[in-house]
């Protein structure tokens, strides 16, 4: 019951922030972009795939591939593993943030990136970190794989 009430607290919180430009980003002509994180909707309870899982629409994955604005200042590298599925939006849970911003993830294997939303989590500089499904799923990392990903602050 209370992670029900803690996720319902957090959608209608969140619901709120792209009205007033909180998890939205800008392209480089100044456009703004899809959110990150807000208006995606929780996956189905029954949800097995990561496709049903993955709740974004074909319109936020374009606005999170889109190539990332210059100014970007690369924050370090760090192994990412697959966050909660259930998680939805463009994430990175990571220690090399001490609050959340707006950011990028790129595949150092391939070099996809994705624009997402840095969330600090408390652990030493060199400790992994956890990805958002659809982050791992558009820079084509396994979901079941460590991914060593460039992590880019974006101004």
């Amino acid at each position: 019951m209370n992670v029900c009430f803690s996720i319902l607290a957090a959608s209608i919180a969140l619901s709120g922030c792209a009205q007033v430009g909180i998890f939205q980003r800008k392209d480089a002509q100044g456009e703004v972009r899809a959110p990150i994180v807000a208006d995606t909707p929780v996956p189905d309870a029954g949800a097995q795939s990561a496709e049903a899982l993955d709740t974004t629409t074909p319109e936020q994955r374009r606005a999170a591939a889109a190539p990332v604005a210059s100014g970007a200042r690369v924050l370090g590298t760090t192994v990412a593993s697959l966050g909660s599925p259930t998680e939805p939006g463009f994430w990175l849970k990571t220690p090399l943030v001490k609050s959340e911003m707006a950011g990028s993830v790129k595949n150092r294997a391939n070099g996809k990136s994705a624009s997402v939303m840095l969330i600090p989590i408390e652990a030493e500089a060199t400790a992994g970190s956890r990805m958002s499904l659809p982050a791992m799923r558009l820079i084509d990392a396994s979901l079941t794989d460590l991914t060593e990903v460039e992590v880019s602050v974006t101004p």
